[in-house]
């Protein structure tokens, strides 16, 4: 009898789990289903994921990725009265200008894909970008040179200030703090560090700074930078520019120059890792200028913690950059919500209502509007008004110094 009494129990048991089970599995076919019904707003990223510069790329990935995230779990991003699930695919251009002509190919040609984060450098942004233009899609490009921007590439836009932007005010900044007269660069002998070199150059000249050097360059993949830099050290300026430096170059360089017993301010226009920072040159970089996000506690909105949150869960840790880079799919977005349906698959309604496109800032808790700008320097309305943030790193990492909003 007790045998009998405990089977009961235990098919009861069973049966009870199984139910459940069932049960669960149940609402989890149906929420399931839901993402199929839906329809699909497909996001291509297009970035240097591997190598010296893939922070980067990476930081393009997950900050649309992230994005993405919070869109969908609230059940969609909607335009003209429908919610589309926002599906996000990536390609790595390995900073390589053959590879990010073939990784555009297979997003616009085989995903289907309109929109595009990325490329991260004037290299592959150029090589990519015929590619993009003949296959009618739109990219958002980190590369800095003017000429990728202007008219007639109507479809690449600037995701970020620029050297140009950012120089005469880093210059400024470090000239009235401490004092600086003097300054030198250094650059990566690529194209893009050559030309954010050269537009620093103008910048100091403008503002009357003596530069001292600014024909010091270092080769791809060079992991010995005290030759190059202990010529730089030997002068003596007060200012050291690492003109377009990659994020895995920068802690190097900067080591290189503290050991060498440089003492002065050293600075770039580029964003950077603040990680990478502390594993490689730690303290040594104590002071270092660079350009970053608007994501210190003190002004980010409950919207930008959310977002730092989801963000740091997929990559694993926040980087300082993602601040920058959510601007681009939040673009895309709103512009297409302006835009109206038929924009997702012509980017011709989307470059039609960009002019009208002028959104609240969602990042920061300040009442900042975010539209397209460049018109002065690009010819048209081609740059993200994305906010000018100056950091210092300081101890593992970066304090906001100040923000422009308009540059």
């Amino acid at each position: 009898m007790e045998v009998k009494k405990t089977s009961k129990k235990i098919f009861s048991v069973l049966l009870i789990v199984f139910l459940s089970v069932s049960f669960i599995f149940a609402g989890a076919q149906k929420e399931v289903t839901k993402v199929p019904d839906m329809p699909v707003l497909k996001i291509g990223v297009l970035g240097v994921m591997s190598g010296a510069g893939a922070s980067w790329g990476l930081v393009s990935k997950y900050s649309t990725e992230a994005l993405a995230e919070m869109y969908n779990r609230e059940g969609g991003f909607e335009i003209d009265g429908v919610k589309y699930h926002i599906s996000v695919i990536t390609e790595d251009t390995k900073m390589d200008a053959r590879v990010s002509r073939t990784a555009m190919e297979k997003l616009i040609h085989q995903d289907k894909i309109k929109y595009i984060v990325g490329t991260n450098i004037d290299d592959t942004t150029a090589s990519a970008q015929p590619v993009l233009e003949a296959g009618g899609g739109v990219n958002i490009s980190y590369g800095f040179h003017k000429e990728l921007f202007r008219k007639p590439h109507y479809n690449t836009f600037l995701g970020m200030p620029t050297p140009y932007n950012s120089a005469p005010i880093i210059y400024d900044y470090t000239m009235k703090k401490y004092g600086v007269k003097t300054i030198s660069f250094v650059a990566r002998n690529d194209s893009d560090s050559l030309f954010d070199r050269d537009e620093g150059v103008e910048a100091a000249r403008n503002l009357g700074l003596n530069i001292l050097s600014h024909t010091e360059t270092y080769e791809p993949d060079t992991t010995d930078f005290y030759p190059i830099i202990t010529k730089i050290v030997r002068m003596n300026p007060d200012q050291i520019v690492l003109s377009g430096v990659a994020p895995g170059d920068a802690p190097l360089l900067i080591k290189a120059a503290r050991e060498l017993g440089y003492k002065g301010v050293i600075s770039t226009e580029t964003g950077q890792d603040s990680k990478i920072i502390s594993e490689i040159a730690g303290d040594y970089a104590n002071g270092f200028l660079s350009i970053g996000s608007a994501s210190s506690p003190e002004l980010i909105s409950d919207f930008m913690k959310d977002y730092i949150d989801v963000y740091s869960k997929i990559a694993g840790e926040w980087n300082d950059e993602a601040g920058t880079k959510a601007y681009a799919l939040y673009m895309i977005l709103q512009t297409l919500q302006i835009a109206g349906a038929d924009a997702i698959n012509d980017v011709e309604v989307f470059k039609r209502a960009v002019p009208n496109v002028k959104v609240k800032n969602p990042f920061v808790k300040e009442d900042i509007m975010l539209s397209y700008i460049g018109e002065e320097i690009l010819g048209h309305p081609r740059q993200l008004g994305v906010p000018l943030v100056v950091n210092e790193y300081q101890n593992g990492s970066f304090n906001t110094l100040f923000i422009e909003t308009e540059y």
